[in-house]
């Protein structure tokens, strides 16, 4: 072996390891998400339970009549058809899908409960019809968005427009008001003195079910791949056709639920009940952190996002607040829970790329050490 050789193979190895730790280092030093209880406390879900506390303490010490249990109770029931509708849109729009005919299913199933009700008929039966005809409405969407294959968006709004005006068919401009008292009166009952309403013992049952199967379950996992990209969620065994169509049926039958507890809170049956209640619903999941392109978001966030736009509202109307200035709010809410994650992923993204571009001249090996 000559002297040069020799000294090559001496210096490769102590030049490999030098590019070997430059690479080590950039790699460890690149920026990595939160982990652990960074995450969790400063993550998406903590800040909206952040600003949902913040709010609640702002109109305790600005509105004297915040601060009671009345005002709890009457606040969590005008929440509730806005909470049970959310879980399952929750699901439909992480798959990258919509459903806007949500609050024509309540006021369809609250119509058919009125003229049931008025012929004669047994309420248990009325109640369980009206949430058959939930799911039916359910299935109708799902059939049109899983198997046909057209946009959800197409499909609900017309959708909103056909169940709206079958409402109107079934009990025209009428309303039915005399529901059995002793049902509407649980539908309005408290837990003791707390102001807390009984029927949120079932909402929460719901919230419980939803969650568990979209963080718990191998369906829920899927739910986040096929948001990212149906193809992929395809090649890896997952369902999408079925999976849309189980959603929408879902979102069908617990609209109608949603409708049932409207018509009995207020005891009164109409075609326009619930009227206008998507928006809320949709500007709630969004500000909750799930992403409107798909593939993000969470329950607790949904919870919490819901629970804020409720706060706000009942907060403005305590205050005498005009209820078009609470749609404004509404709205702006809905454009702020859209516009802002892109404007923190925008940000995000640009401070990523000015910290790589510099940190890459330092990764670089200063030069060749072989002979």
């Amino acid at each position: 072996m000559s002297d040069t050789q020799h000294t090559t193979e001496m210096v490769e190895p102590t030049a490999t390891s030098a590019v070997s730790a430059d690479t080590t280092k950039t790699l460890r030093d690149e920026p990595r998400g939160r982990t652990g209880w960074a995450r969790i406390l400063l993550g998406r879900d903590a800040i909206m339970i952040y600003l949902l506390i913040a709010t609640v303490i702002l109109a305790m010490v600005s509105i004297p009549r915040f601060a009671s249990p009345v005002t709890t109770g009457f606040l969590l029931l005008d929440v509730i058809p806005v909470l049970l509708i959310a879980m399952p849109m929750t699901l439909i729009i992480i798959t990258g899908e919509i459903d806007l005919s949500v609050a024509s299913i309540a006021g369809l199933t609250s119509a058919l409960m009125g003229v049931l009700w008025q012929a004669g008929w047994d309420i248990g039966i009325v109640l369980v019809l009206g949430l058959v005809i939930g799911v039916l409405a359910g299935m109708f969407n799902g059939f049109l968005v899983a198997v046909i294959g057209l946009p959800s968006l197409a499909v609900t709004i017309g959708t909103l427009a056909l169940f709206r005006g079958l409402a109107l068919v079934v009990i025209g401009d009428n309303a039915v008001a005399n529901f059995p008292p002793e049902l509407t009166g649980f539908f309005t009952s408290k837990i003791g003195t707390t102001g807390i309403p009984t029927v949120m013992i079932g909402v929460v049952l719901v919230v419980v079910v939803f969650g568990v199967i979209l963080h718990f379950t191998p369906f829920g996992r899927g739910l986040y791949a096929l948001g990212f990209s149906a193809e992929a969620a395809r090649f890896v065994g997952i369902h999408v056709a079925r999976s849309k169509f189980w959603l929408y049926v879902a979102s069908g039958g617990v609209s109608a639920l949603a409708g049932i507890f409207w018509t009995l809170r207020y005891s009164s049956a109409r075609s326009d009940n619930a009227s206008g209640l998507e928006l809320a619903v949709i500007a709630a999941v969004l500000l909750g952190g799930v992403s409107i392109f798909g593939g993000k978001g969470s329950i607790p966030g949904v919870v919490a996002g819901v629970l804020l736009i409720g706060t706000i509202n009942y907060a403005l109307r305590l205050g005498r607040v005009s209820d078009v200035v609470l749609i404004i709010v509404t709205g702006t809410l809905l454009i702020a829970s859209v516009v802002a994650p892109s404007i923190f992923d925008a940000v995000k993204r640009r401070r990523h790329d000015r910290r790589v571009r510099r940190e890459l001249p330092q990764a670089q090996p200063s030069g060749s050490v072989r002979a």
